[in-house]
C-alpha cells in the first residue's frame, strides 16, 4: 500500500472511532460536526467523511438517524465543514516546548482574532455552524442553567473570563447588577463592545490573560468561564486563576467552569478540579456533567468556602 493510502487507510480508522466516540457520548449532531472539523482539518473531505458516517451500519436507530444527519450535512453543506476546519485552525492547541505562558498566550490572542475574521459564531462555538441563532439558543440554554443553579440576580456582580464577543454579557445583562467581560483576542472585545454598547451595566476590558490584577479581593458573586479554562490549562495558567478566581470572590461566590480542558479525558478534569478547588478553599457542587442539548461541554460549578452551597443542594444537580 502507497503512503497516501495509508495514510488515508488511517484517517478513515480515526474518523470512525470518533465517530463512535462522539455518539457514545451523547453529543448532539453539530458538535459532532465540529469535532470532526478540529480532528480533520486537512486530508479527508467531507463527501469522505458522509460516505464513512452512512457506513457504519447501526441496529440502533437513533445511532443511525444520528449517522445519516451528520452524513447529510457533510454531503450538501461541505461549506460549513471546510469554514469550521479553517476557524478552528486559526487557533492551535498545542504548545511548543520552548515556548512560555506569556507567549502561548500571545498566540491564542492571535488566533482568536484570526478565527473571529472567519465566522463570530463558529470563532466562539465551532458547534454553532456559524448560524447566529444556534448560538444564541446554545447561550440561552446555558443562561437557564446558569440561572437554575442561583448564579444570576440583580444584585449581583458577575466576571466572565473569556467573554469572546460578547454574547453572555447581552444574555445576562437583565438577570444581573453589573456583568464585567475580560478576554486576550482585541478583536473579539471590540465586537463585543459594538454587540453591547446600549447595556449601562456591561463592562467590557482586553487583559493579559495571566492573572485577574486588574481586579480587587471580593470584588464580584459570580465568576463565568465558558470553554476558557482549557486555553488555561494549555497555558499553564490553570492553577494561578483557581487561586485568583478564589480572591475575587465574595463570600457565598459561585464560579461556573464551563470545560476544564480539551485533553479528552473527564476523569482527569474532575480530579485537577477538586485538587484545585481544595487548594484554593472552594467546594465542587457540580462535578463534569453534561447538562446541555445544544453544546458538548462539561459543567463545572463551585462555590466559596463560606457559601451556603453544598453538593445536591441545587436544582438539577445528581
Amino acid at each position: 500500500m502507497s503512503t497516501t493510502g495509508r495514510k488515508s487507510s488511517s484517517q478513515a480508522s480515526t474518523a470512525r472511532m470518533v465517530l463512535d466516540e462522539c455518539i457514545a457520548d451523547g453529543a448532539c449532531v453539530e458538535a459532532i460536526i465540529a469535532r470532526l472539523a478540529l480532528r480533520f482539518a486537512t486530508g479527508i473531505d467531507a463527501a469522505e467523511l458522509a460516505d464513512l458516517a452512512l457506513d457504519m451500519h447501526s441496529a440502533d436507530l437513533r445511532k443511525r438517524d444520528r449517522l445519516e444527519r451528520i452524513a447529510d450535512l457533510l454531503r450538501h453543506r461541505p461549506d460549513i465543514f471546510a469554514m469550521l476546519r479553517e476557524t478552528g485552525a486559526a487557533v492551535r492547541h498545542e504548545r511548543n516546548q520552548e515556548e512560555t505562558d506569556a507567549a502561548v498566550v500571545k498566540r491564542l490572542a492571535a488566533g482568536f482574532d484570526a478565527a473571529a475574521m472567519i465566522s463570530l459564531p463558529a470563532s466562539v462555538q465551532l458547534s454553532s455552524l456559524g448560524d447566529e441563532e444556534r448560538l444564541s439558543a446554545a447561550t440561552d440554554e446555558i443562561v437557564e442553567w446558569l440561572e437554575r443553579h442561583g448564579f444570576t440576580g440583580a444584585d449581583r456582580d458577575i466576571l466572565d473570563i473569556g467573554c469572546g464577543i460578547g454574547r453572555f454579557e447581552s444574555a445576562l445583562s437583565s438577570a444581573a447588577h453589573r456583568v464585567v467581560g475580560i478576554d486576550i483576542s482585541s478583536k473579539m472585545i471590540s465586537i463585543a463592545r459594538e454587540r453591547c454598547a446600549k447595556l449601562r451595566n456591561v463592562e467590557l476590558r482586553p487583559t493579559s490573560g495571566l492573572d485577574l490584577a486588574d481586579f480587587g479581593n471580593a470584588s464580584f458573586d459570580c465568576v463565568l468561564a465558558v470553554d476558557s479554562f482549557p486555553y488555561l490549562v494549555l497555558a499553564g495558567l490553570a492553577e494561578r486563576h483557581f487561586k485568583e478566581i478564589a480572591r475575587v470572590l465574595r463570600t457565598s461566590g459561585m464560579a461556573a467552569l464551563l470545560n476544564y480542558s480539551y485533553r479528552g479525558s473527564p476523569a482527569l478534569d474532575r480530579a485537577d478540579v477538586h485538587r484545585l478547588a481544595e487548594a484554593h478553599g472552594m467546594q465542587v457542587v457540580v462535578a463534569g456533567e453534561k447538562p446541555f442539548r445544544l453544546w458538548d461541554g462539561n459543567a463545572f460549578l463551585l462555590s466559596a468556602s463560606d457559601g451556603t452551597l453544598r453538593p445536591n443542594d441545587c436544582s438539577g444537580v445528581k
